[in-house]
């Protein structure tokens, strides 16, 4: 189970838009790092598409999103000093190294980081660390959020496929 907040979409009908994203934000963050739960290292593994798409791999992808969008795109600090890969397709890579647990990890302290690199923002503050020049923090979070949207319903797919092994 994540340590990831528990707020649900249905709990912020009646609140600020930022507080409507972020629970959205939070719900999808938190239904990627669960997909893990109760698979084994192998099965995490499992390459069942010819891509490089694991569901460990998708949590690793995800972390490395939250990384672009919260840490490169609000500080401007470039890739190589945050240490995460150049390219998205990169992120999927597996290392020997790489387990359920400490995925999960670091998605769970990139989540967090990003909340605290986008805490004092406004969703019309510009951020200025993206190739597509000075974005507003409302389109990173749609953008971030129909991200992880897609990686769900890819894990969603990949855990079915997996469990009915």
């Amino acid at each position: 189970m994540s340590s990831l907040p528990a707020t649900l979409a249905e709990d912020v009908i009646g609140q600020p838009v930022r507080a409507q994203f972020e629970a959205f934000l939070d719900e999808h963050r938190r239904a990627l790092h669960d997909c893990l739960d109760g698979l084994t290292e192998e099965q995490a593994r499992r390459s069942l598409v010819p891509s490089r798409t694991t569901l460990l791999g998708l949590v690793k992808h995800a972390t490395f999103v939250e990384k672009v969008w919260f840490d490169e795109a609000v500080t401007c600090r470039p890739r190589t000093e945050i240490g995460i890969p150049a390219t998205p397709d990169e992120s999927f890579i597996l290392h020997d190294d790489d387990t359920i647990a400490t995925v999960q990890l670091a998605h769970r302290e990139a989540c967090a980081a990003s909340r605290r690199a986008t805490s004092l923002l406004g969703l019309d503050d510009m951020v200025y660390g993206n190739r597509r020049g000075p974005l507003p923090l409302r389109w990173v979070y749609l953008h971030v959020l129909r991200e992880l949207a897609q990686h769900c319903g890819h894990a969603d797919i990949l855990r079915e496929q997996l469990l009915r092994q």
